[in-house]
């Protein structure tokens, strides 16, 4: 059901006015937006990189070797899922890909900006696109499946959004969230990122505990290529973190290639119960108890 930010009530009904108070969002770049003044100053994201990454990400190794390991997920732990919210959707690469593994699921997707839905809307254009803050969710007991892929290291209080999750989510419904691993792994991208931390195993869990979840996975991944990314975030220490990034979306076709191998045979261990006690990303899978 809904939930009304302005007077904390839960309502149902089709048309997104709050029987109690009246309350009705904004729109914001052709999108429903409930934090419209946050998408105009937040800090948490460079909006331009969504440019950068819609350009990238169909043939970049890591975008689609991530989306892979993430439709396993999603398969084995939420089958039957029939209403999905991806949190932070960007550019709508995974959501499209969310798409063609749940093709009569209702599928929803939120950014904090809405540059980013603009390309969502090209990707997905049968999913509800909306603009908001994770902080601060607009649903109750609603989803069967939310999905959060690298955006919690972008928030201040994750410990407040994993808790709006909680909320959103139907008791016996589920959350599947990725982030980056390892704070000995942080480098000049990191800040050119945005990020506010990166996790370790312990801290996801207990955070994602306390929000009220039971976790049913928790591993790594990009692990088989943790090497080549060390030594890259080594080199980064001298250089330019812009340059760098682009650099990382440019990579050679050849070393693109070789790779995605990599990641394939990395989704192939994992998706036979490999657990790597290492690597760039944690993934994560949780469910709502009733």
């Amino acid at each position: 059901m809904k939930f009304c930010l302005a007077c904390q009530k839960p309502y149902t009904g089709s048309v997104w006015e709050c029987p109690a108070c009246g309350d009705t969002p904004p729109e914001r770049g052709g999108f429903m937006a409930f934090a419209p003044a946050l998408a105009a100053q937040n800090d948490g994201f460079n909006p331009e990189l969504f440019e950068r990454y819609a350009a990238v990400e169909a043939g970049h190794f890591w975008f689609v070797g991530r989306n892979a390991i993430l439709r396993d997920c999603m398969l084995r732990y939420f089958a039957h899922a029939k209403n999905i919210l991806e949190i932070g959707c960007g550019t709508g690469f995974v959501l499209a890909s969310t798409r063609q593994t749940f093709p009569a699921a209702h599928l929803s997707g939120s950014d904090i900006f809405t540059e980013g839905l603009s390309y969502a809307r090209q990707r997905v254009p049968d999913a509800f696109l909306f603009q908001m803050d994770a902080c601060h969710i607009p649903y109750q007991d609603e989803f069967d499946l939310i999905g959060s892929f690298d955006v919690l290291e972008h928030i201040d209080d994750d410990s407040g959004a994993l808790k709006q999750m909680y909320q959103a989510c139907q008791p016996g419904g589920g959350l599947v969230v990725t982030v980056p691993q390892h704070r000995w792994l942080w480098s000049s991208t990191d800040d050119y990122a945005h990020h506010k931390r990166r996790y370790t195993r312990a801290e996801l869990r207990d955070k994602v505990e306390r929000a009220g979840f039971r976790v049913d996975y928790l591993g790594s991944f990009v692990s088989l290529l943790l090497p080549v990314m060390l030594a890259s975030r080594l080199l980064q220490k001298s250089a330019d973190a812009s340059d760098q990034m682009d650099a990382g979306f440019k990579i050679g076709r050849l070393a693109n290639s070789m790779l995605g191998a990599v990641m394939k045979a990395e989704r192939w261990l994992i998706a036979r119960g490999i657990s790597f006690p290492l690597g760039g990303s944690l993934l994560l899978v949780a469910r709502k108890i009733a």
